[in-house]
């Protein structure tokens, strides 16, 4: 079963910086692209970062671009999301995600889903 497990949420001071991480268990992680969303309170789920199998590829949101980091090490089987510069508007429940059809992240969203970890910047 296909299982992306996040952690490292919590709260910070605007400005600071954290660090999220998504073990993956369950399939073959260096097979599959990855990314991360977000849902704040009251909005829809927004894409915040991706990076396919390899690591070769990576793309962001505007509102993070500049900011937000994100990385793999397929030997360990984690993507993480580095989070730098926050701000009140990045609070949110940010969720990992997992695919390897072709497609997914790009034309549909993917198909598996974290529990999610909640992050809360303070102004």
């Amino acid at each position: 079963q296909v299982q992306p497990v996040e952690s490292g949420g919590g709260l910070v001071q605007a400005g600071g910086s954290l660090r999220l991480s998504c073990a993956a268990s369950g399939f073959t992680f260096s097979t599959y692209n990855m990314g991360w969303f977000r849902q704040a309170p009251g909005k829809e789920r927004e894409f915040v970062a991706y990076i396919n199998w390899s690591g070769s590829r990576v793309c962001y949101a505007d509102s993070v671009k500049g900011r937000f980091t994100i990385s793999r090490d397929n030997v360990k089987n984690t993507v993480s999301l580095q989070m730098n510069s926050l701000t009140p508007d990045d609070t949110a429940v940010y969720y990992c995600a997992a695919d390897n059809r072709v497609g997914a992240f790009d034309r549909f969203p993917p198909s598996y889903w974290g529990q999610g970890t909640q992050v809360t910047v303070s102004s």
